[in-house]
């Protein structure tokens, strides 16, 4: 099953925008939007097939800033939303119509903390039921107000209460008929869709999450989220790799193809930078290394261009809601020369990973004729990458 998922990011959310001026959902946490976060999170998730994020249309500029940290093949085209969220979901919703779309996420863009676990949770309730959403059950004491005095008139059984949060997922077709309806029905008072889904008859089910998944409103919020993202921990991994020569007119390094009288071989492009690189991010992060990943022995990696595989480990650390800050990739080989196109390799780089080029380290060495790199047989790599992870 196609599943999209859409992130609501049209409103001004100015209540929690500080002497920055910006929408919450474009502030910054930790050097990057908070948008970035959730776009990430489900770009990142195996269950997702492509993401949409719905957007005012006069902050594009600000949603562009935010997609070149996120370099994922799952985003499509922003949409412009509406008036309210109701509307812009409407409007996410019949952008993905013609998209063969089975299952369909919505989630708040001014909710980053979302994980991997909350996602999967969701959308294995809906394989049993028609909606889900990711929920809290209340634990404090409610209290009603009799009026403008905030006198208590009385105290709500908090038992079986529940706070809503997203992702909310629902099959694609019920969900989009029912906010169709509640539209020409002119029914604007629905606070998400869960709500639209009731009222349409549909069956919603809970499924617990973390209260760390809350949404950004206020400033004192956003005050919350920044010191929550400070609580990382370092971690460093290496890798090695090596490639021999075979007839051929040019080798892939780092990214970038240079002609040369001979190329790599390997079961796929053979970029030894690229490998040793991928191996670093893995090693980091505790998740195996290439060779278990994207195994030679099938077919389907058979020439496949290594900057999947980078890729791949990028989006593994995304995962786990971590980032990727600095990288280094020495080449050892006595040929090609490999300084005239050390900027092309760092902005290669740094595109994959989604990090500036000034984070990436490209340098060669000669072994002074010595070995097998020294005899110009193949090439050697060898990288360290280091990542921050929550601690």
């Amino acid at each position: 099953m196609k599943t999209a998922a859409i992130i609501v990011a049209a409103g001004s959310g100015l209540r929690a925008a500080g002497a920055a001026k910006l929408p919450k959902q474009y502030a910054i946490l930790d050097s990057e939007p908070v948008v970035a976060r959730s776009m990430r999170a489900f770009c990142a998730h195996d269950g997702i097939a492509c993401v949409v994020v719905v957007i005012n249309p006069e902050h594009r500029d600000l949603y562009d800033a935010a997609r070149q940290t996120v370099p994922s093949a799952k985003l499509l085209q922003p949409v412009g939303g509406g008036a309210t969220r109701q509307a812009s979901v409407l409007a996410g919703l019949e952008a993905l119509q013609r998209d063969g779309v089975d299952r369909v996420l919505i989630h708040d863009a001014a909710r980053p903390f979302v994980t991997a676990e909350t996602i999967s949770g969701v959308l294995a309730a809906l394989d049993r039921h028609a909606g889900a959403l990711a929920a809290v059950p209340l634990a404090d004491t409610l209290k009603r107000s009799a009026d403008d005095s905030r006198t208590v008139s009385e105290t709500i059984d908090r038992a079986g209460l529940w706070r809503a949060q997203t992702p909310q997922g629902f099959r694609f077709a019920d969900l989009l008929e029912a906010h169709r309806r509640a539209a020409n029905a002119t029914a604007t008072a629905f606070t998400d869709d869960a709500a639209i889904a009731e009222w349409a008859g549909l069956d919603v089910v809970l499924v617990p999450d973390s209260p760390k998944n809350s949404k950004i409103t206020t400033a004192e919020d956003l005050a919350m989220a920044q010191q929550a993202v400070g609580v990382f921990e370092p971690r460093t991994g290496t890798g090695f790799d090596v490639h021999r020569f075979a007839e051929g007119d040019a080798v892939w390094l780092c990214g970038v193809e240079i002609p040369h009288a001979q190329r790599l071989d390997g079961h796929s492009d053979a970029d030894v930078g690229l490998h040793a690189l991928t191996d670093a991010i893995l090693g980091a992060i505790g998740d195996g290394d290439i060779g278990q990943h994207f195994p030679p022995t099938d077919e389907r990696w058979r020439g496949a261009a290594s900057h999947v595989f980078l890729a791949d480990a990028r989006d593994r650390v995304a995962a786990r809601g971590g980032r990727i800050t600095n990288v280094d990739v020495t080449l050892l080989c006595e040929a090609p020369k490999i300084g005239p196109h050390r900027a092309a390799m760092q902005v290669a780089i740094a595109g994959i990973l989604g990090i500036e080029s000034s984070r990436v380290g490209v340098k060669a060495t000669t072994t002074e004729q010595l070995g097998f790199t020294g005899r110009r047989e193949g090439i050697a790599a060898m990288a360290t990458a280091t990542v921050l992870l929550p601690a």
